[in-house]
Formats: C-alpha cells, sequence, structure tokens
C-alpha cells in the first residue's frame, strides 16, 4: 500500500511539474512597431497635407502651399537639432534660428516666414502611428490661436515640414513664408537682417528699408 501510494505521489508530482512546465511555456512575441525613425517622411508627408486641408476650412481664400524644398531642408534641420539637444523653442542653444539657417542658404531670400513647433512623446511599445500623431500635432496646433493664425495666413504660398525623433519624443517644425510681392533686391543694397512679428497681419504695416529687410514672424511653440 505504501509503496502504490508512493507511486501515487510520484505520479502526481510528475502530473503536476509536467503541468507547471506547460503553464510556464514561453509565449509568442508580440512584435515591436516600426523604429520611429522609419515613419518620419511619412509623417511629414500626412502632417502637410493635414495643414492644407484645415487651412482651407479655416479661410478658403487662403492661397495653396506649395512644398518648398528648401523651407523643408531647414525644418528637418529644425526639428533634427531639437531632437539631437532634446529641447522645444525657435531658437537653438547656438543661437540658430529657421530665418538664420535660410538667409544662411539663400542671402537674397526676403518675404515673410511663419513657424509653427511641436513635440510629441510615445513610447517604444507603442510606436508612432504616422496619421494618430499627424492629427495630435494639428490639434494642438488649432486650440492655440497663434498656431492657427499661422496656418491660416491667407498670403502663405510656400511650406516646409520637418520631423525627427529622439529615444522617446518626436518634434516637428513646419514652416510657411510668402514673398510679399516684393521685388528682388538691387545687388549692393543693405545687408539682410530679421525683423521679428507678433502675427502674420502684422506684416502689412511693418516698415522696410529701401532694401526690402526679410520678415520673420514671430514662431508659435506646441505643447509637449
Amino acid at each position: 500500500m505504501g509503496l502504490i501510494m508512493r507511486r501515487g505521489v510520484c505520479l502526481l508530482l510528475v502530473a503536476m511539474t509536467l503541468g507547471g512546465c506547460s503553464l510556464l511555456a514561453p509565449q509568442p512575441a508580440v512584435p515591436l512597431p516600426p523604429d520611429p525613425k522609419t515613419q518620419m517622411g511619412a509623417l511629414e508627408t500626412r502632417i502637410a497635407i493635414l495643414v492644407e486641408e484645415e487651412r482651407q476650412k479655416l479661410d478658403p481664400k487662403a492661397r495653396p502651399l506649395a512644398l518648398d524644398a528648401e523651407l523643408s531642408k531647414i525644418a528637418r534641420a529644425r526639428a533634427s537639432d531639437m531632437a539631437t539637444k532634446n529641447y522645444l523653442a525657435h531658437q537653438g542653444p547656438d543661437g540658430a534660428t529657421s530665418a538664420t539657417l535660410l538667409m544662411k542658404d539663400d542671402a537674397k531670400w526676403q518675404g515673410l516666414l511663419g513657424e509653427n513647433l511641436a513635440a510629441q512623446h510615445y513610447t517604444r511599445q507603442g510606436g508612432v502611428s504616422v496619421d494618430e500623431f499627424a492629427h495630435r500635432f494639428l490639434d494642438e496646433w488649432m486650440k492655440s490661436p497663434p498656431h492657427r493664425d499661422n496656418m491660416a495666413f491667407i498670403n502663405y504660398d510656400h511650406a516646409g515640414v520637418g520631423a525627427a525623433v529622439n529615444g522617446d519624443t518626436v518634434y516637428v517644425a513646419v514652416l510657411f513664408s510668402t514673398d510679399l510681392g516684393l521685388p528682388p533686391p538691387k545687388s549692393g543694397g543693405p545687408a539682410s537682417t530679421v525683423t521679428s512679428l507678433e502675427s502674420p497681419a502684422a506684416a502689412s504695416t511693418a516698415p522696410t528699408n529701401p532694401g526690402p529687410a526679410p520678415l520673420r514672424l514671430r514662431g508659435t511653440v506646441g505643447t509637449q
């Protein structure tokens, strides 16, 4: 009897051990979402589309925005700098702004330049959903009158979008511009300068010197 009981116990223990092995079997790993860095190009495109759509809703008379390679280059440089140095501001730690970068690339550029910035956190497990994040950025800008004014200003006709990511945050810069109908600057004229304005509408009353100076709208920063 004792032997049978011991065998019974042994069998029971074996059964429990096997059961335990079954319960502890490794579960299939949940695949991680794509690397957010690979999503930035698609995010830029989606933001550009949403901004244009919202702009036309805000004012049907607004001029269509043409995506500009030079502005996109500057926007990406600004977004990348913010992501690399972990800040959200219109002026980098080295003093660079979108206006100074643009004028460095094109000394003859003149007109009105507007800038919207924003940042959104993400998790590695959740990743970056292009459409969801694009709408988040747009929603934040729409809640802020200065951001909304930038998007709605009817005279803007060129734009550039840049997006960059670091370990847990996506940074976006959107630039808007118009030459304000100014004639090309004359060679040998006064050196270009940057004038900060409180709103796009203020550009119509801003004084200009004989060699019209570039006018830079004070940009707007989105919430993190």
